[in-house]
């Protein structure tokens, strides 16, 4: 009992206040992230490696990891940037995970992307559709292609047999609607979480650890017992390389693009409807006679004279018009 607490204790997997703890690092992270986010709906992706890679990838972990996420992300961000299904350049935040509630070694990649990008041309925003974002066999498909391009550049000497590459990803995508606080709590339970904790250890004793875990589809709860060495072996192998950045950043998030972050925030707030004008009290015949004539006085004066048709103050400047919903491809 005493070298299995030891050895957890120094990877930092046992602490004295480790709820504690976990909550003031999320929250920290929250506040970040909370400023970053812009007011669209969001999707939530989910890439997992095939079984028939997971030992090359365990066996290669900083260079199997990073190649995994940076796939994930420009795959994302390539296919929204099609016509067909954005058009512009979304936002995406990816989180590592490596492990199953019984600590199976199951390397995934959680995205969450913003429910539409800005253009090319850095001057219109493109919404997505409200229950679609792009096909999800064609994800699976570029991210296949782009991991395997990545782990041969970084491990050319790596041997992988062709049968793996010829298994399909599992891949999910599902759209969160204007909930960006709920899919954020969602991933900040795996930005700090650790592959296990205190709470679901139920016994210790010199031969054998006894945790609790909850199936995928049961409400309840089960038990699972394993050899101490066993444990250990599970348990270690889903501590990350010294270094590793397992919260990545891409598209539009990503640290170059921040003045074009700020472009399509400022672009959202353009296309924001405008609050409804109070209704103003009838006017007699007279008066909406009086009323009419002077818009059409207004009308007919030139744009450097034309009055705020709203205050009736200022000069209106008509720089082109913005619609709320832009042009969607077929």
């Amino acid at each position: 009992m005493s070298s299995i607490a030891a050895a957890c204790a120094a990877h930092g997997y046992v602490s004295s206040h480790p709820a504690l703890q976990q909550i003031q690092q999320t929250e920290a992270w929250l506040a970040r992230r909370r400023a970053e986010m812009l007011p669209v709906p969001y999707f939530h992706v989910t890439v997992t490696v095939p079984e028939e890679l997971r030992d090359t990838v365990r066996a290669n972990q900083r260079d199997g990891y990073a190649a995994l996420m940076k796939a994930a992300a420009e795959a994302i961000v390539e296919l929204a940037r099609d016509r067909r299904f954005v058009g512009g350049t979304v936002g995406v935040l990816a989180v590592l995970h490596t492990w199953t509630q019984q600590l199976v070694f199951h390397p995934h990649v959680h995205c969450l992307i913003t429910g539409g990008g800005i253009s090319a041309n850095h001057r219109d925003w493109y919404p997505a559709r409200k229950r679609f974002l792009f096909p999800t066999k064609a994800l699976t498909k570029l991210v296949r292609g782009k991991f395997r391009a990545a782990l041969a550049s970084k491990c050319p000497d790596l041997a992988v047999p062709d049968t793996a590459w010829r298994k399909p990803w599992v891949v999910h995508c599902t759209p969160w609607g204007n909930g960006e606080q709920a899919v954020l709590q969602y991933l900040a339970r795996y930005v700090f979480r650790v592959a296990i904790t205190n709470a679901r250890l139920v016994a210790l004793d010199n031969n054998t650890v006894t945790l609790r875990y909850k199936p995928r589809r049961s409400d309840g709860w089960r038990l699972c017992r394993l050899p101490g060495h066993e444990f250990m072996r599970r348990f270690l192998q889903h501590v990350l390389p010294s270094g590793f950045h397992k919260v990545r950043y891409f598209g539009l998030w990503h640290s170059s693009k921040r003045v074009l972050a700020a472009q399509a925030r400022l672009l959202l707030e353009l296309e924001r409807p405008l609050a409804s004008p109070p209704i103003e009290p009838a006017l007699d015949p007279a008066a909406a006679i009086d009323a009419d004539r002077h818009d059409r006085q207004a009308a007919t004066v030139s744009p450097a004279d034309r009055p705020c048709p709203r205050c009736r103050h200022g000069h209106l400047v008509l720089i082109r018009k913005l619609t709320p919903r832009m042009a969607m491809g077929p």
